[in-house]
């Protein structure tokens, strides 16, 4: 073969992969229904973010389930009621000829939340945000670890191999940044992110959800709902939603179904993101990492033990000792804990007394006692 043919042959073959990669012809071909019934917005407005994404992505293919303008050149699967919608969403599952669904409402069973994601204001970097809606676990602490395992398996299947993770300030953060710790050094491989404010550390402020301090933000579900509102209609009033991809795909352990929740409020822009996030799900098997993330959480004692309320310092008799001069702070103690932690103190005859820094809850003593006090809340699994 002479040069000449050769290098004409290599710039037909890359022009044609490029061509393939502007197009998306080289992609995963994937299906994805959107409910429309429901929304407090205009359907031809929800039929218009599918159309974008499809534009897009020519590897993409959106169908309509329930009303759609009359013009509307995509399939559509007649449905006029929520529990004809619901029966219509099941059964293209089942009979997969839809790879996941984009809706308003669905009933996730106890163990199962979304993960969200939004783009930060300050950098426009996206993060996620675990988890949204749904209800992990019925224990505030044992929910927060398993929404780190799941936010984990979600950024993975979009392309992050490896999330940076860090927990909101939020009660419990502490309990869950302990836990946490203890399953790392059991074998459960992550990776911690830090706050972006002086004093670092794992638990997160307001100013590092602007800036997208880290990959994965763990907290409870109700604080995520609300944060995701925050960020997606900001800008609009709150009536609209402009910005991100709505509250993400439902995890959960053998919950197998790729179900993607937005808000009745999601414009075409996120209705754009929805579908091109629940596709991104698709190709990037995010219901096999998260079986995968779960087993190896699983070995690492993903399960939080419960302290029968015997334990509890806070049920004993505890007398305080002499009241001193307290000048000295001890933070990283979980609100929840705060104060259980001071009586374990008194036990000791430590003088304390629980107090709220600019950082959050804190443990005040005598100069002269940090040292030992600091020994104590460590041997006490408080610290």
């Amino acid at each position: 073969m002479s040069d000449n043919l050769f290098k004409d042959l290599a710039v037909e073959v890359f022009a044609e992969a490029a061509d393939m990669l502007k197009t998306g012809e080289s992609r995963k071909k994937v299906k994805v229904g959107l409910t429309t019934l429901g929304s407090e917005i205009n359907p031809e407005e929800l039929v218009r973010g599918a159309e974008i994404a499809m534009s897009k992505d020519a590897g993409l293919e959106v169908v309509i389930i329930g009303p759609a303008p009359e013009n509307c050149q995509l399939t559509v699967h007649e449905a006029n009621d929520e529990d004809a919608v619901h029966e219509v969403l099941e059964r293209l599952l089942d009979t997969k000829e839809v790879n996941g669904v984009v809706t308003m409402h669905y009933p996730f069973p106890i163990g199962v939340s979304t993960v969200g994601k939004v783009i930060t204001p300050a950098r426009g970097k996206a993060m996620y945000i675990a988890t949204t809606t749904g209800t992990s676990d019925t224990d505030r602490i044992q929910g927060m670890v398993k929404n780190a395992v799941y936010g984990i398996a979600v950024a993975k299947a979009d392309g992050i191999a490896n999330p940076r993770i860090a927990i909101l300030n939020v009660d419990g953060a502490r309990q869950v940044e302990r836990h946490l710790n203890s399953m790392q050094e059991k074998g459960y491989e992550f990776t911690w992110g830090e706050s972006q404010r002086a004093d670092g550390g794992h638990v997160l402020r307001g100013n590092d959800l602007i800036t997208g301090s880290v990959d994965v933000v763990i907290t409870d579900t109700l604080t995520g709902n609300i944060l995701m509102k925050l960020f997606s209609s900001f800008n609009s009033g709150g009536s609209y939603e402009t910005i991100g991809f709505g509250y993400g795909p439902g995890v959960g352990d053998g919950f197998g179904r790729l179900i993607h929740i937005v808000s009745r409020a999601s414009g075409t822009p996120v209705i754009e993101g929805a579908i091109e996030y629940c596709a991104a799900m698709v190709r990037g098997g995010l219901d096999k990492l998260k079986q995968q993330e779960i087993k190896s959480a699983e070995k690492a004692g993903w399960i939080v033990p419960v302290a029968k309320p015997a334990e509890s310092a806070a049920d004993e008799e505890v007398v305080a000792p002499p009241t001193k001069v307290v000048d000295s702070q001890i933070p990283g103690i979980d609100i929840l804990e705060l104060e259980d932690a001071v009586k374990v103190l008194w036990k000791k005859s430590i003088f304390a007394s629980s107090g709220m820094g600019c950082t959050g809850p804190v443990i005040l003593v005598a100069g002269e006692d940090k040292d030992k006090a600091l020994e104590i809340l460590k041997e006490s699994g408080y610290l």
